[in-house]
């Protein structure tokens, strides 16, 4: 077993605690990391807390039910650091806390999409002074940063000082380099990936029994104003559509239990007057759960329907999201899933429900559609007439 620093998580020969400042702040630095990011020995969220003696580091997805994240996010002197067309430059206003959300790309932006909470708070981006040093772990763009790059480059802005955090890098200048020349010195035989599957493998199960999946869509209650700076609820299902590949359908409109936000109808799609007249939420996910059946997969366009549901207290059946299967497929995001179904060639939808909701089900039946066929294609068999 290999011997490992306590405080640093790392391997005691490439320890970095020694180079670790300890720098005091006006600003509170709250860092909210995903917990496959966790796992990554390379990642700075620890590197960043251990520098910051005012910060605090908590892992996690949904933060919507932390009492701490909500206060946090009610104060207007919060801001979120991250980077996009609304964020303003850090020597703006002034910010008392600094909310840091530490994941890949695509994990930090599904937490965002998971907090409604939290994407809505002032955020705010940096310029970098210089190009990222992160050497040893592949960024989208050259411009992006290391966790403990971007917070030393905003604590600088925020507070006026930026060569005073310049000093939290030391320590990652020496993890990077350490594991450069680990990486030089090594004599060991590289292992050999074994070949990927086929981007459309998990659609093979299916071929002859598409039937089991079904395509599902969901509308939120979200986005009604706190009252006095209180903390806002978080979403509640109230519009649920699906259908089976054998023409089955399934819609629901779920009587709201909180009050219904001011643009829910109208981004849904449907009359006000159908959401607050739908059934018992219980009595209506009891009938979709028998829908669903014993053998269903849910099929979806990202993880939003699915988060959804769990919310709502739902079992978890099995899932598989067509917008991965896509991107694997086209090597690339497909954007909505309207784009999404044109860049495949599938066929126009019809829809299969009300509103929004039954416009998406509608487009999902048709990249399944498209994507069986491509997968019976790669798998050398014939799809099922129908």
């Amino acid at each position: 077993m290999r011997d490992v620093c306590w405080r640093c998580r790392r391997p005691r020969p490439v320890c970095y605690c020694a180079l670790l400042p300890s720098l005091p702040t006006r600003t509170r630095v709250v860092l909210l990391q995903h917990p496959r990011e966790r796992r990554v020995g390379i990642g700075t969220a620890r590197m960043t807390h251990l520098s910051l003696p005012n910060s605090e580091l908590h892992e996690g997805v949904v933060f919507e039910d932390d009492a701490r994240i909500a206060a946090l996010a009610g104060d207007r002197t919060t801001a979120v650091l991250y980077p996009g067309g609304d964020a303003h430059p850090a020597d703006g206003p002034p910010v008392r806390s600094l909310i840091v959300v530490d994941g890949t790309w695509w994990q930090a932006r599904k937490m965002l999409a998971l907090n409604p909470r939290l994407a809505a708070v002032r955020r705010i981006g940096i310029t970098p002074r210089s190009p990222g040093n992160y050497r040893i772990r592949k960024e989208p763009r050259p411009e992006c940063l290391a966790t403990i790059e971007a917070v030393a480059s905003a604590l600088g802005a925020i507070e006026g000082e930026p060569a005073r955090f310049d000093a939290m890098l030391r320590a990652f200048e020496f993890m990077v380099d350490r594991q450069i020349e680990h990486q030089a010195r090594s004599t060991a035989p590289r292992r050999r990936r074994a070949p990927a599957p086929p981007p459309l493998a998990p659609l093979r199960p299916y071929l002859a029994d598409p039937a089991r999946l079904v395509l599902v869509d969901g509308g939120a209650n979200a986005g009604w104003p706190a009252a006095d700076g209180a903390a806002e609820p978080r979403s509640e299902l109230v519009h649920l559509v699906a259908c089976r590949a054998s023409g089955e359908r399934f819609e629901a409109f779920l009587r709201p239990r909180r009050p219904l936000g001011p643009s829910v109808a109208h981004q849904l799609e449907v009359p006000e007057a159908r959401l607050r007249d739908g059934e018992d939420a219980g009595a209506a996910l009891g009938r979709f759960r028998a829908f669903v059946g014993d053998r269903g997969v849910l099929g979806t366009w990202g993880a939003f329907t699915v988060d959804l549901l769990a919310q709502e207290g739902l079992w978890r059946p099995p899932c598989l999201d067509l917008r991965e299967l896509c991107a694997r497929h086209m090597r690339r995001r497909p954007g909505g899933i309207a784009g999404g179904a044109r860049a495949l060639h599938a066929g126009e939808p019809a829809p299969r429900g009300a509103g929004r909701c039954g416009r998406t089900v509608g487009w999902l039946e048709v990249v399944l559609a498209r994507l069986l066929d491509l997968a019976g294609e790669d798998h050398g068999a014939a799809l099922p007439g129908g």
